[in-house]
């Protein structure tokens, strides 16, 4: 990979919606070439899909928090695939330290995260959970 897919990768961070033919005069390129980088970024699964970013109206109107999780270790494989069927998880890690996982919620209402957050710690293998809700986005790439 290099510096024009790099770029081209940042750009399409912003939006990845923009048309070829805007990315091809911002990057200073052709059309040609834009394809054939996406095409090659997507084959090489480096560009694994194309997703949806919520509007900054609705994001606000949205009760997010991340979760810390301790998970019996016998029943990780199980834990992963409980946690994955919820879909107001929208990221789930694995972490080093006194946890073993954070994920991040989002929810419509503080009641609704509120059972998602009990839902989560009465899962088998959750051994304990420690919950911080987000306030406000700084910035996020």
């Amino acid at each position: 990979m290099d510096d024009l897919d790099k770029r081209l990768l940042a750009v399409l961070r912003t939006n990845a919606r923009t048309p070829v033919s805007s990315l091809a005069k911002e990057l200073g390129v052709s059309r040609s070439t834009v394809q054939s980088r996406l095409r090659r970024l997507e084959q090489s699964r480096i560009i694994a899909g194309y997703t949806v970013q919520y509007g900054s109206d609705y994001e606000r109107s949205l009760v997010s928090a991340h979760v810390l999780i301790k998970v019996a270790q016998k029943l990780t494989a199980g834990v992963y695939v409980a946690l994955k069927n919820i879909p107001q998880i929208t990221a789930l890690y694995t972490i080093s330290g006194d946890y073993d996982l954070v994920a991040v919620i989002s929810a419509s209402s503080t009641v609704e995260l509120n059972v998602l957050l009990d839902r989560i710690a009465d899962m088998p293998g959750i051994e304990r959970t420690n919950s911080s809700v987000i306030l406000e986005t700084a910035f996020s790439r």
